[in-house]
């Protein structure tokens, strides 16, 4: 019985659980973060890198990988005098790899089936 309880718990998400994807979710919702999440899926990048990338500039680059970075979306290495930053884990790049899989369905008009 005690067992069958502590189960059916796992299930429920708590208030910081909520709270971390609906902040995960927000952040990503700004299209240059989600440009720099979709340009660090082929590996680590600096900033000057992604800012030619994604056609902004190095400033607004480095604000954007703070917010990313604050949700742990995105760490760094030193690499000499550059920095270079990198998805935090593979969960990351899978779920906005679905994100974007999804919205490839969506702007094509393919089905889900």
């Amino acid at each position: 019985m005690q067992r069958l309880h502590r189960r059916r718990n796992a299930n429920v998400l708590t208030d910081a659980q909520v709270l971390v994807a609906s902040g995960t979710f927000q952040v990503l919702s700004d299209p240059t973060r989600l440009r720099i999440i979709h340009e660090l899926l082929s590996g680590p990048k600096s900033v000057g890198a992604l800012a030619i990338a994604c056609d902004v500039s190095a400033s607004a680059v480095s604000h954007q990988l703070q917010r990313l970075r604050d949700l742990r979306l995105v760490s760094f290495t030193r690499k000499g005098n550059t920095l270079l930053y990198e998805l935090t884990d593979d969960h990351v790049g899978s779920f906005c790899r679905e994100a974007l899989y999804h919205a490839d369905h969506v702007v094509t008009g393919k089905g889900h089936r």
